[in-house]
């Protein structure tokens, strides 16, 4: 039997109760926009404000921020599934790192919505935690 990948250990370790609601939220372009830019931000060790969302594709949101090192811009694509985010790099000097960031060994980035509050709890490989909490709403970009 294949090991667990990290989404099904954090979901086994996580079950749902009585009180959660079974079917999952549809999010709004904004709540999207939203989640988006507060779980890049973790990710990525950036602030929200940092976190620039540049549109919006379907479902999937493109954002970008400045590079800490070069000064150039990073790029990247996020998605929500459940209350799961999950990214990808966009133009990354490697085209092998262009890919969703769900497989085995990649962190686990999970929300929960709020009001305006975003909560982001971001899970390594190795099990360790990280929580943050974004009150700011985006910026509207034109639609």
């Amino acid at each position: 039997m294949a090991a667990p990948t990290p989404v099904e250990k954090v979901s086994a370790a996580n079950p749902a109760s009585d009180v959660e609601a079974s079917a999952p939220v549809v999010l709004t372009a904004a709540d999207l926009r939203r989640v988006c830019q507060a779980g890049l931000a973790e990710i990525h060790g950036q602030t929200v404000a940092d976190i620039q969302i540049d549109g919006l594709e379907g479902r999937i949101v493109n954002a970008s921020w400045r590079a800490p090192v070069d000064g150039g811009r990073r790029r990247a694509q996020c998605r929500v599934e459940g209350d799961l985010v999950t990214w990808k790099p966009v133009g990354a000097t490697d085209p092998g790192q262009d890919r969703w960031m769900n497989h085995a060994g990649d962190p686990v980035t999970r929300f929960v919505l709020y009001g305006e509050r975003v909560t982001i709890n971001q899970t390594l490989p190795g099990g360790i935690t990280a929580m943050e909490t974004a009150s700011a709403a985006t910026k509207r970009e034109a639609e």
